[in-house]
């Protein structure tokens, strides 16, 4: 096994398992999803139809243990409505403070699980799809170049040396990712970003304002929605 891939189900996660699959092949893959306290499982069961589309071994871990402190609106025991705004309106209203959605260092958790288990199962290389625009404005603090660049640096000597980290969009906008998975034809049509459940996406909320404008900026509609 050479690369882990931290799969969540949506467009960032997707973009990076294709670019894994790409570079050393679905026998070498090991996608690695989290459960963590979320209000839905619909991202959950995109996971896994993905993982089942390249035919990679998944990894589920269940984490939610760790945040049932937390009221992050994402989380089941929240009484928070997960805001209907973008992120630049959320910013404006926290006065720059992470938004609502932010999960307590949620990406720092699932990197050093994705150690882990990348090690135990002869991984080097641990793929994630931190992008610049969930990083932009404070909104999601372990999103940022100086983040993943210091957790980075932890698992290089955490693990001797034997495991990287792996963010390619880190410098890319979200238009720019899925430009990328364009080009490796991606099955965006089986992911799911929204942070409500259901059949279909709330169109409203900020992961689904900035996906409908990454596919607009590539000039489609969005295959989840056909």
């Amino acid at each position: 096994m050479k690369a882990a891939v931290l799969f969540s189900g949506g467009i960032d996660s997707t973009t990076c398992l294709a670019m894994a699959v790409d570079r050393y092949g679905a026998d070498e893959v090991l996608a690695i999803s989290v459960s963590y306290g979320q209000k839905h499982s619909r991202e959950l069961a995109a996971a896994r139809e993905i993982a089942e589309y390249y035919g990679v071994r998944q990894v589920s871990l269940d984490l939610g243990k760790i945040f049932e402190g937390s009221d992050c609106s994402l989380l089941n025991g929240s009484s928070k409505d997960i805001p209907k705004e973008s992120y630049g309106e959320q910013l404006r209203e926290t006065q720059g403070a992470p938004v609502s959605t932010y999960v307590p260092f949620r990406n720092g958790l699932f990197l050093a699980s994705a150690a882990s288990v990348g090690l135990s199962n002869g991984c080097s290389v641990i793929y994630y799809g931190a992008h610049s625009d969930d990083a932009a404005g404070n909104a999601y603090p372990d999103c940022s170049q100086e983040f993943n660049d210091a957790m980075s640096r932890a698992i290089s000597l955490g693990s001797g040396g034997e495991i990287a980290v792996e963010a390619p969009f880190i410098g890319l906008n979200k238009a720019q990712v899925v430009a990328e998975g364009i080009e490796l034809r991606a099955p965006y049509e089986l992911s799911w970003s929204c942070y409500e459940g259901g059949d279909r996406p709330c169109g409203k909320c900020g992961t689904c304002r900035d996906r409908a404008a990454a596919f607009a900026a590539n000039g489609i509609a969005d295959p989840a929605l056909k």
